[in-house]
């Protein structure tokens, strides 16, 4: 007999809606974008005010799982402001897939929403999140992987900032990003990605100007074979 046949995550389809303070809509639908029917994960993220605390609902009419707590913003913003992550695994797919969130607190406020689709990936092996304070340089939690991977990054940038640069290392490529605000306010946001052929453990560092703190997540995302 023959040796089995590797599968390999890969990164598939993904966008990034950004509400701008005082102009959002609800419900905030993301941009359609093509995923497959069968095979893949999804991660969506809701950042922005604490009250639009709605689950997500997408048109292929998936199970969405909140993965792990969600994050408020620190730097003054008291309660006001936080970041949700949700994952659909083995999830349905297909053309023109859309994301959308209710926003029952506050419909016209500023909200950003990443979302990306895993392709082949079974098993979210590891995630790291952490909130890394005001530097140069932030850097990530680490993901420890068996195999070949898909890792996703994601930053939220914390303050008060309208032109924002975040530049990821290690070999990460920013695939989406919000970090040129219009004068009347959003929520930054920045999402990169690296694949990997081999078991090892990553991290990935954020150099960015202004100087700011930012919540981080990194994840990796493996086949099931």
């Amino acid at each position: 007999m023959g040796s089995p046949i590797m599968v390999t995550p890969a990164l598939g389809g993904h966008t990034l809606l950004a509400q701008s303070e005082g102009l959002g809509v609800s419900p905030a639908t993301t941009e359609p974008v093509d995923t497959q029917r069968s095979g893949s994960t999804l991660i969506v993220f809701n950042g922005g005010y604490s009250s639009n605390d709605a689950r997500p609902v997408d048109s292929y009419a998936n199970r969405w799982k909140q993965l792990g707590s969600t994050v408020p913003y620190g730097n003054g913003y008291g309660d006001r402001f936080d970041v949700k992550a949700y994952i659909a695994l083995a999830a349905k797919g297909g053309a023109n897939h859309t994301v959308s969130f209710a926003k029952p607190g506050n419909a016209v406020g500023e909200m950003s929403v990443p979302f990306i689709e895993i392709k082949q990936a079974g098993v979210l092996k590891d995630v790291a999140q952490n909130y890394a304070p005001a530097a140069l340089t932030l850097r990530s939690g680490t993901v420890t992987t068996t195999g070949p991977a898909t890792l996703i990054a994601i930053w939220w940038g914390d303050g008060g900032v309208k032109r924002m640069t975040a530049v990821p290392n290690n070999g990460f490529t920013v695939i989406d990003s919000f970090l040129k605000l219009p004068d009347n306010s959003g929520v930054q946001c920045a999402v990169a990605f690296k694949q990997v052929d081999a078991a090892g453990t990553y991290d990935v560092s954020w150099i960015g100007a202004p100087i700011q703190g930012a919540i981080l997540w990194l994840f990796a995302f493996q086949s099931a074979d």
